[in-house]
């Protein structure tokens, strides 16, 4: 048995502390964190103070030390960013290395490519901390749900945003006041474009629709919408309405129609109205939680929180845990993602955005005058769009606000009806149009 397993770490920020602290300090975890030994670590400020005890002399500011010392048996990537991440990720594997990441943009964007590498080369490449941080979802998807057919993957998957909505739906505050109270907590960047825009919401849903489906996913195909526009009034009326908003990555598969053989999904991300009785729509604060569709399993949903160092390393350090078990047992190699492996990928594709089908909350602008309703309703009918609910609120002298639910339909109809609703002398805007559940 091999008696110690070599770590090099690409990156010391939040996550990586986090991680550096549970290999120093082993005491009552796992045993085999015992047998870990951080080798060298890859950092942009040699100088920096940090709040953590660590040699520096395991300190670098090359990451190529890292990845090309001989005792580094597993190279732990949580420098973020695309490149050079995915440079070094590839030049690990290449060296023999296994690799772990929490990098949702380079697998999300690069998975293909560097599984098809990993089993090249007969390493490991593990992902668990790439998607909800401290939920285990990546592990069960491939495993413990590797029976089922999975028909769709509904999940709140970024702490920041979640943690926004509910501020504003149970306290009614104001988005940007909420955006800088997350930034001063912790839970937001100073540049929060990837989380409040629902760009790192769109890179988790990629990988793990891939899982899901076992195909590869063009991530820059996923429609792609943030809460950086929500208006309080909106999340007001859902609430009068029965549902609660979040921001919401969905993936599901859907009707083919085509006349190509690859399989049909169709995966979206933006601000949803969940129905209050929702699995989902009691996830607040900075939790996530993802609920899985398959047969035969039925619906599970996996719940916890979703960012910061505290769940995040922890997800790290199992998956390192997961390679280094194998490795001080003396096992072969091989590659432990088997859907992320080319050889295996079935063909996919995204429908177009016009072909997506979700039921729909409208938010119209009008005049308060007779008759208004019924040319909406005339015009959603003429477009075969079928209405669940049409409710006017806040009446006045200077207009009223009318809310449209609509039932299941594409989203080609529902464009199709709101360019000619926006043209009635009547209505003075579309102000809000948002998915619903």
């Amino acid at each position: 048995m091999k008696k110690k397993i070599g770590i090099g770490m690409l990156g010391l920020g939040t996550v990586g502390k986090g991680v550096a602290n549970i290999i120093n300090s082993p005491e009552g975890r796992n045993p085999l964190i015992s047998q870990l030994q951080l080798i060298r670590v890859a950092v942009r400020d040699i100088n920096k103070n940090r709040d953590l005890i660590i040699d520096s002399s395991l300190l670098t500011q090359d990451p190529q030390e890292v990845i090309k010392d001989p005792k580094v048996d597993i190279v732990v990537e949580v420098m973020g960013g695309i490149e050079p991440a995915r440079e070094l990720i590839l030049k690990s594997i290449e060296l023999g290395k296994s690799v772990v990441t929490a990098n949702k943009a380079v697998i999300a964007r690069y998975g293909e490519e560097i599984a098809n590498a990993a089993k090249n080369a007969g390493v490991y490449v593990l992902i668990e901390a790439a998607v909800g941080g401290g939920i285990p979802i990546i592990e069960p998807l491939k495993q413990s749900l590797g029976g089922n057919k999975i028909n769709k993957i509904t999940g709140i998957i970024n702490g920041t945003t979640n943690y926004i909505l509910t501020r504003m739906t149970k306290e009614g505050e104001s988005y940007p006041d909420l955006l800088n109270q997350a930034q001063s907590m912790g839970y937001a960047e100073s540049d929060p474009t990837a989380d409040v825009e629902g760009l790192d919401a769109a890179d988790k849903i990629a990988i793990l629709s891939s899982l899901a489906f076992g195909g590869s996913i063009n991530r820059e195909n996923i429609q792609t919408e943030g809460i950086s526009k929500l208006q309080n009034i909106d999340v007001e009326y859902a609430k009068k309405l029965g549902y609660e908003i979040k921001l919401v990555g969905i993936a599901e598969k859907a009707e083919n129609t085509s006349t190509n053989s690859s399989l049909p999904l169709s995966i979206r991300v933006g601000p949803t109205l969940l129905p209050e009785e929702h699995p989902l729509a009691g996830v607040n604060g900075v939790n996530n939680a993802i609920l899985i569709e398959g047969d035969p399993v039925g619906q599970v949903m996996f719940y916890g929180p979703g960012a910061g160092a505290g769940p995040t390393s922890s997800a790290v350090i199992a998956d390192i845990l997961n390679i280094a078990g194998i490795q001080l047992m003396g096992g072969e190699s091989i590659p432990l993602d088997p859907l992320l492996s080319g050889s295996t990928w079935r063909e996919c594709h995204l429908v177009k955005p016009r072909e997506i089908l979700q039921k729909n909350y409208i938010r119209l602008i009008t005049t308060d005058s007779a008759g208004v309703i019924g040319k909406i309703g005339k015009i959603f009918g003429d477009q075969d769009v079928s209405i669940e609910s049409i409710v006017q609120f806040d009446a006045t002298r200077n207009g009223a606000e009318i809310v449209v639910v609509t039932h299941e339909v594409s989203k080609g109809k529902i464009y199709d009806a709101l360019s000619r609703i926006e043209s009635l002398k009547e209505v003075k805007r579309v102000a809000a149009h948002l998915g619903c559940l």
